[in-house]
C-alpha cells in the first residue's frame, strides 16, 4: 500500500496496522523471477491478512458460483454467498440472467431461499414480493407510507456473467467485463468440449491450509514427481510447460501413452501430436483441469486464515456418465487432490516456524507461482 492510504482500514472487526502496511510494502515482488523472493510467511496465517483479502481481493474478482444448468429456463433460481453478501441468481423471464443482493429492501430478509423455479419472489419476512427482473412488484401494508416510490426499492443488483456454461458474479459494480478479464484462456479452453459435458460428481475437501498455500502447490509442476508418482506416469515431466498472462496460468503437458516395460496400467494408453492435459487457473482462485476423457472445475474457498475449502466438479461427456471410466477419472483426480492437500497441510504448519521468513523461486519451474504472487501483491495494494 501507499504512504497515502486512507486511515480507515479496518475490515470485519480486523485493523491493518501500519506494521501490516509495511508487510505489504514489503510484498511486493520483483518482476524478474530470477531476483524475485517469494511472499512472507506472516501472509498465509495473519486474521488481519485474510479480513483484507476480501475486500481487496474477493470483492473485486469474478468469482464463480454455479453452473448454466443451474438457471437454464425463465424463472430458474439458485441463491449463494460470496464473501458472506447473500446472492440471487435468476434467468428472467427475457432470458436474461441476473445477479442480485438477496435482500429485502424493507427491512432486510430474504427474498429467496434455496433454489428452483419462480414466478415471483415472496421475501419471507414480510411478504415483499419481487419480480423475475429485480423490481418490486408489491409491498405489502406499505398505504400512507409518504414518498414512497417502488423503484427506489428494488433488488440491488449485482454483475453476473456467463462463460463456457459457468456463472460468475462480481461485487465490484465498476469492474470490467468478464472476458476482458479471462483474456486468451477461452481462446486456449475452447478445443475442451466442457460446454457439452454434465456434472457427474461434486466434492468438497476441507483443508487446514490457506488459500494461498492451495494455489501456490497447483501452480507448478515441480513437485509431480515426489508428490503425484501416479500422475507423473501419465504426464512428460520433461515437456511441462508453464504459461503465465496477465490474469491466468496455463499449465499443460502432453500425454506420455503406454511405454515398453510398464509395470502399471496407464490410465491414457495412447500419446500422439496435440493430445495435452492442460490446467488453467484464474485469478485469483479458480481452476480448470482438462483431461482428453474430463473436465473438472476446482474453486479454493478461503474460510479462516489456516483452512479453506477446495470444491471439485467432474464434468463428461453425457455419454461416459454410467460408465467404469467415469468412477475412475474421479478415483484418479481424488488421489491426486488428497495428496495435494496433505503437502499443502504440511507446508502451512511450517510456514509458521521461526526459521522461515521468505523463499526464493525456481526461475525455471514456478513462473506461476512467481506471476500469482505478483498478481496478488498488485491487488493487495492497489
Amino acid at each position: 500500500m501507499h504512504d497515502d492510504a486512507p486511515p480507515d482500514l479496518s475490515y470485519n472487526g480486523s485493523p491493518v496496522t501500519p506494521d501490516t502496511m509495511n508487510l505489504f510494502n514489503s510484498s511486493l515482488i520483483d518482476p524478474n523471477i530470477s531476483r524475485a523472493w517469494t511472499l512472507p510467511a506472516t501472509l498465509y496465517v495473519d486474521p488481519a491478512i485474510a479480513a483484507y483479502e476480501k475486500d481487496r481481493i474477493f470483492s473485486r474478482t469474478w468469482q464463480v458460483v454455479g453452473h448454466h444448468d443451474q438457471v437454464a429456463r425463465p424463472g430458474d433460481y439458485f441463491t449463494t454467498q460470496l464473501v458472506g453478501e447473500p446472492l440471487l441468481i435468476v434467468r428472467g423471464a427475457d432470458h436474461q440472467l441476473r445477479g442480485f443482493y438477496n435482500v429485502c429492501r424493507h427491512r432486510a430478509g430474504p427474498p429467496a431461499e434455496g433454489c428452483g423455479s419462480r414466478k415471483l419472489f415472496r421475501c419471507i419476512y414480510h411478504g415483499w414480493t419481487y419480480n423475475l427482473d429485480g423490481s418490486l412488484n408489491h409491498a405489502t401494508e406499505i398505504e400512507g407510507v409518504e414518498g414512497f416510490k417502488p423503484e427506489d426499492f428494488a433488488l440491488a443488483p449485482v454483475r453476473c456473467e456467463e462463460w463456457f456454461n459457468l456463472v460468475f458474479v462480481n461485487l465490484d459494480p465498476n469492474t470490467r467485463s468478464l472476458l476482458e478479464s479471462l483474456g486468451e484462456l477461452p481462446h486456449q479452453a475452447k478445443r475442451f468440449s466442457f460446454q457439452t459435458m454434465k456434472l457427474f460428481e461434486r466434492r468438497t475437501y476441507d483443508m487446514k491450509c490457506n488459500w494461498k498455500t492451495y494455489v501456490d502447490n497447483y501452480l507448478e509442476g515441480y513437485h509431480l514427481p515426489t508428490v503425484h508418482p501416479g500422475l507423473n506416469r501419465e504426464l512428460d515431466f520433461n515437456a511441462y510447460t508453464v504459461e503465465p498472462y496477465a490474469h491466468h496460468v496455463r499449465q499443460w503437458s502432453p500425454i506420455r501413452g503406454a511405454q515398453s516395460g510398464d509395470a502399471t496400467p496407464r490410465r491414457y494408453q495412447e500419446a500422439r501430436a496435440g493430445l495435452t492435459t492442460d490446467y488453467f487457473w484464474a485469478f485469483p482462485n479458480w481452476m480448470l483441469n482438462c483431461y482428453p476423457d474430463n473436465v473438472s472445475l476446482n474453486i479454493v474457498l478461503p474460510v479462516e486464515p489456516e483452512r479453506s475449502l477446495a470444491i471439485f466438479e467432474w464434468y463428461l461427456p453425457d455419454k461416459d456418465l454410467r460408465s467404469e471410466p467415469a468412477k475412475a477419472s474421479v478415483r484418479f483426480s481424488d488421489e491426486i487432490q488428497r495428496e495435494d492437500v496433505a503437502i499443502c497441510e504440511a507446508v502451512q504448519k511450517n510456514l509458521r516456524s521461526r526459521s522461515y521468513q521468505r523463499g526464493r523461486f525456481s526461475a525455471k519451474q514456478e513462473k506461476g507461482v512467481h506471476a500469482f504472487h505478483r498478481m496478488y501483491a498488485a491487488a493487495m495494494n492497489t
